[in-house]
């Protein structure tokens, strides 16, 4: 048979040969991601729970063992919580406080007497102002122990001994110096100047010619003008105050001067006067004001002894005689005076 193609018949199937898919690109579609928003869990709102008040007496009531450093910790705060309130009414002092209980308490614990005073009105100690001022402290030692040493000094007298380093007789030999130009001013203000600054006021006005006695002269002149310290005359100048023992008329001490004594001595070498008001022999002039009218006898440095009436004193003078016959003397003048 030659190679002719048979037509398939009714028995025969048509086979077709199988077609492999080709491969394509599948399209899937993409969806857009949209980042979801974070949320820190810090920030998430926490639910509040409710706080419930606890007693810490309660908290500690309800623990199995003792807590703090003593055992009794959770009575004595239960006992605490149920006592009566306290009051706060400030503390009394411990002791009553006088100045010997004061002074005392001081002495024992060698303070200042404000700390002891301040301990027995209940506040610091002084055991405790000692350890905060140990300087200060070391210093009032020092002066309890001079004041143990010298019975009759004074806590003030030894601190300033330790403060100055000075030996005792000579911080005390300057204390004294120191307390008498103290008392000087204190005299001197007490005493009104009004009288004695009234007659040289008038004798000043009046042009009245004066006997001024020296320490060894007299002088006979008229002032012209009145200085703190000084004086100026018509005549002679200016001449100081302290050099003045005497000051009157001239009519007046002329009649007067035949009838009194008069010391050779001093009348030939007169005392000298101190600058220094507390080393004189007279400074005080308040003993004068109660012996107005008394009559008084004095005697002045150049030797004179003049016996008259007192009229008047001030601070720095005393004005003898009468009503018209006055006569002026210095306290720096004055050697010693006595009330006959």
């Amino acid at each position: 048979m030659s190679d002719e193609t048979k037509k398939p018949g009714p028995d025969m199937q048509a086979v077709t040969p199988a077609v492999k898919p080709t491969a394509s690109k599948v399209v899937v579609p993409t969806r857009r991601v949209v980042p979801a928003t974070v949320v820190r869990p810090s920030v998430l709102p926490k639910p509040r729970a409710e706080v419930v008040p606890v007693q810490r007496a309660e908290v500690v009531r309800q623990l199995p063992f003792p807590v703090g450093p003593s055992a009794h910790v959770a009575t004595r705060t239960a006992d605490a919580k149920n006592a009566a309130p306290r009051s706060h009414a400030p503390r009394g002092p411990r002791m009553p406080l006088t100045p010997e209980n004061i002074g005392e308490l001081a002495r024992r614990e060698r303070v200042p007497a404000r700390i002891a005073k301040g301990e027995l009105e209940g506040k610091m100690k002084c055991r405790i102002w000692k350890k905060l001022h140990a300087e200060e402290a070391k210093r009032f030692d020092q002066a309890y122990t001079l004041m143990t040493a010298h019975p009759n000094l004074e806590l003030a007298d030894a601190f300033g001994i330790v403060q100055s380093g000075m030996g005792v007789e000579e911080f005390l030999a300057r204390r004294s110096k120191a307390k008498k130009k103290e008392d000087v001013k204190v005299a001197r203000t007490a005493v009104p100047g009004d009288a004695i600054d009234a007659f040289v006021t008038a004798m000043l006005n009046d042009k009245i010619e004066l006997s001024l006695v020296m320490g060894e002269s007299t002088v006979i002149d008229v002032i012209t003008e009145i200085k703190p310290v000084s004086m100026m005359l018509e005549r002679t100048g200016l001449i100081e105050k302290l050099n003045i023992v005497v000051l009157a008329r001239k009519s007046t001490w002329e009649a007067m001067l035949p009838s009194i004594g008069r010391d050779p001595k001093l009348g030939q070498r007169p005392a000298g006067v101190s600058r220094q008001p507390s080393r004189r022999p007279v400074t005080d002039p308040r003993p004068f004001q109660q012996l107005a009218g008394r009559t008084l006898k004095i005697q002045t440095r150049n030797g004179f002894t003049l016996t008259a009436p007192l009229l008047a004193s001030g601070p720095y003078d005393v004005l003898v005689g009468s009503e018209g016959n006055e006569i002026l003397i210095p306290l720096h003048a004055m050697l010693s005076w006595d009330a006959v």
